[in-house]
């Protein structure tokens, strides 16, 4: 059932994402900002239930491979989406995990109410603009 819930979860965190990168300016700040709306909005439209997922994803190895192959492909995204502003050899995979670790945090954050929605929006696009500033 968990894995059920993340599935749903992560289908429509992918829709949203793919279709506002399609719509998106061609610029870092815009493909930035598109990753962390989407990510942010799509966390704060589950509520509540998605960090009790992912917290109890985490519990089971099982479980917690099915997360495991959701996060990868999100970053794998992000790689692809960021990579013409990178630099060479590219976005490292620490900095990628760092930036979906932030992503999650400041999503719940949000959720909980600590943050404010743009608050957590526009700490994602910071992150993710340093994170390809430091790749060049």
């Amino acid at each position: 059932l968990l894995a059920a819930l993340y599935q749903d979860f992560d289908v429509r965190q992918t829709a949203l994402i793919d279709a506002a990168i399609a719509g998106s300016k061609p610029t870092l700040k815009d493909k930035a900002r598109v990753i962390a709306s989407s990510y942010v909005e799509c966390v704060l439209t589950q509520g509540r239930e998605i960090p009790g997922v992912l917290a109890a994803l985490g519990g089971s190895p099982e479980l917690a491979a099915v997360k495991r192959q959701y996060q990868q492909t999100f970053i794998e995204k992000c790689q692809k989406v960021l990579a013409p502003f990178a630099g060479q050899p590219g976005i490292s995979l620490a900095s990628l995990w760092a930036m979906l670790g932030a992503a999650d945090a400041l999503s719940h954050a949000a959720v909980t109410g600590d943050i404010s929605e743009e608050q957590a929006r526009d700490e994602l696009v910071e992150t993710i603009l340093a994170m390809v500033r430091r790749s060049k």
